[in-house]
C-alpha cells in the first residue's frame, strides 16, 4: 500500500491526501517531523520536505504539483482536471497560486510562528510575521470571494485541485482560529461545500495534542 509522509498541517500534505481520497486510492499516512532533518527521509526528498509519496514498488515522489500530476495520470478517474485545456490550465494556474503565493504569504508564517515555534518550543514567535499573515490573509480571502461571485467552484462549474488546494491552506488557518467567518460569507459557503466532501473531511480529523482547533473547526455547517 503507498505511504505518504506527513505532518499535521502542512497545507502542501493535506492537498495530496485530499487528491488521493477523491481518487479513492488507498494508502497510508506516516507523520513525519521535517524539522527533525532525519537521514532516511531526506534520502526520500533531499529537500526535506512533505508531502513525500512510497508507492508499492519503492518509488518516492515529492514536490507537491508533481505528485498532483502523476496521480491524475496513474489514476485518471475521476479526474480532477476537468473541462476544455484552457479550465485545467485554469485549475493548475490556481493550485499553485495557493501553494505558492498564499502557502508563502500566509501558511508558512502561521505554521512557524504558532505550531513550531510556540508549541513546539522552536524559538520565540515574532508577533509581526503573524500580523503579516493576517493582513496577507485578507487579501486572498477578498481573491476567494472575487472568484465565487462568478463560479459554482474556484476554478469553474466542479470541483477541481484548485478547490482542494485552496482548501488544504484555508483548513490550516482556521485550525488557528485566523478566520472570522462572518466576515467572509462567500467563501463561507464555498468552504461549507467544499466540507462536505468526505476528502475535505477527513482532513478536519486531525488533532494536536495540547493545541485545539475552534469548535466549529470541523463542523459541516457552522
Amino acid at each position: 500500500m503507498p505511504v505518504l509522509y506527513h505532518h499535521w498541517l502542512s497545507p502542501a500534505a493535506r492537498f495530496v491526501r485530499v487528491l488521493m481520497v477523491e481518487k479513492r486510492m488507498d494508502f497510508t499516512l506516516r507523520i513525519e517531523k521535517e524539522w527533525e532533518r532525519r537521514p532516511a527521509f531526506l534520502t526520500l526528498n533531499p529537500a526535506g520536505e512533505v508531502p513525500v509519496l512510497v508507492m508499492d514498488d519503492g518509488k518516492a515522489f515529492s514536490g507537491v504539483m508533481a505528485i498532483a500530476e502523476y496521480l491524475e495520470e496513474i489514476v485518471p478517474e475521476p479526474a480532477l482536471l476537468l473541462g476544455s485545456i484552457e479550465d485545467r490550465y485554469e485549475a493548475r494556474r490556481l493550485s499553485g497560486w495557493f501553494h505558492t503565493k498564499l502557502g508563502s504569504e500566509v501558511t508558512r508564517h502561521l505554521v512557524s510562528e504558532k505550531l513550531f515555534k510556540r508549541f513546539l518550543g522552536m524559538g520565540e514567535p515574532d508577533s509581526e510575521s503573524i500580523r503579516c499573515a493576517s493582513h496577507n490573509l485578507k487579501i486572498h480571502l477578498k481573491y476567494i470571494t472575487f472568484l465565487m461571485s462568478r463560479r459554482h467552484y474556484l476554478a469553474g462549474s466542479m470541483f477541481t485541485m484548485a478547490d482542494a488546494a485552496a482548501a488544504s491552506h484555508i483548513s490550516v488557518a482556521d485550525y488557528f482560529g485566523d478566520i472570522l467567518w462572518e466576515e467572509w460569507p462567500e467563501v463561507k459557503e464555498w468552504y461549507v461545500r467544499v466540507k462536505s466532501r468526505k476528502s475535505v473531511r477527513s482532513l478536519l480529523k486531525d488533532r494536536i495534542t495540547g493545541l485545539a482547533p475552534p469548535k466549529h473547526y470541523s463542523q459541516l455547517d457552522f
